[in-house]
């Protein structure tokens, strides 16, 4: 119990904007009125202010109005206790596990558009990965920007990790051969792939991407064996597309939810889940190594609605 009280209080603090804006204000509009129709429509706006979803709020509301119809919801906070229960019964059982390989290097391949804190999002996965006794590399394949490079070199100084890198300008695909048999020779346990920010609609990253994962898998059995998509929570429903696009294109197998923190429309993680079948596997809560949690829906909404 002590664990999960703790697990709760840091993503309290990591959610501090998302509980102080959306549930507060939730809190204000509900405690202590009756429901009626118009509550219900004021309601509905709010929701969909706070980047739940139409899919999503679109199902609530009509709950709610069916249940306030039927008086088995007659005041506001009933309904407060009612969207707890709904948003930690909207994820069906999943799989938010990393998959590991069964034997050699794991190669995490991670993926996501320049500014989604992809960076910072390797270096959490990392110190995570280093914490849970398990040795990485590091393979620099965004080889556009030299500025992304030296960063994801500060973060490995920093965690106490090697990167594999190539030529400013080069082919990115060759890092990843070069990474992948850097990762066999040393008997490292993982291999994560930094891959250049790209655009869904980049057609030439894209396939450059394609690149990478065929090089992957002809130097690794399996490989990669996950491929993460990093998403900036803060960007609302551009994440929202950005988690459609890639997961038609990228062969996506969990997502990273980046900047948790910095947003107050923490509600973007259940619109992802109505749009895609991809599963939230972390949550970035803060700024340092340590701040990433997987992601749990019921820890997620408990935290949220914490008092």
């Amino acid at each position: 119990m002590g664990l999960f009280k703790s697990v709760v209080s840091k993503l309290r603090k990591g959610l501090d904007r998302t509980r102080e804006t959306f549930v507060a204000g939730l809190r204000s509009m509900l405690v202590g009125r009756k429901l009626d129709e118009a509550l219900i429509e004021e309601l509905e706006s709010r929701l969909i202010q706070s980047d739940v979803g139409v899919r999503t709020t679109t199902a609530l509301i009509t709950q709610i109005r069916a249940d306030y119809k039927s008086g088995q919801l007659a005041r506001g906070e009933d309904v407060l206790e009612f969207l707890k229960a709904e948003l930690k019964s909207r994820w069906p059982e999943a799989d938010r596990t990393l998959h590991f390989a069964d034997a050699g290097p794991t190669v995490i391949l991670v993926t996501g558009v320049n500014g989604a804190g992809k960076t910072t999002s390797i270096a959490k996965l990392c110190s995570q990965l280093r914490n849970e006794g398990r040795t990485v590399l590091l393979g620099a394949c965004d080889t556009f920007r030299a500025g992304a490079v030296r960063q994801l070199e500060i973060w490995a100084e920093r965690l106490g990790v090697e990167v594999v890198k190539g030529q400013q300008g080069g082919d990115p695909a060759a890092v990843a051969f070069d990474a992948c048999s850097a990762a066999v020779s040393r008997g490292v346990d993982v291999l994560i792939l930094d891959t250049a920010g790209r655009l869904h609609t980049q057609d030439p990253l894209m396939r450059q991407l394609t690149k990478i994962r065929s090089v992957a898998t002809k130097k690794i059995e399996g490989a990669p064996h996950e491929t993460l998509l990093v998403l900036d929570a803060t960007a609302g429903q551009n994440a929202l597309r950005q988690a459609e696009e890639f997961g038609k294109a990228a062969g996506v197998t969990g997502i990273f939810l980046a900047k948790l923190d910095g947003t107050a429309k923490g509600g973007i993680v259940v619109a992802i889940r109505e749009a895609t079948n991809i599963p939230v596997k972390f949550i970035g809560v803060g700024e340092t190594p340590d701040d990433i949690e997987p992601f749990d829906p019921e820890r997620f909404v408990e935290a949220m609605f914490a008092e």
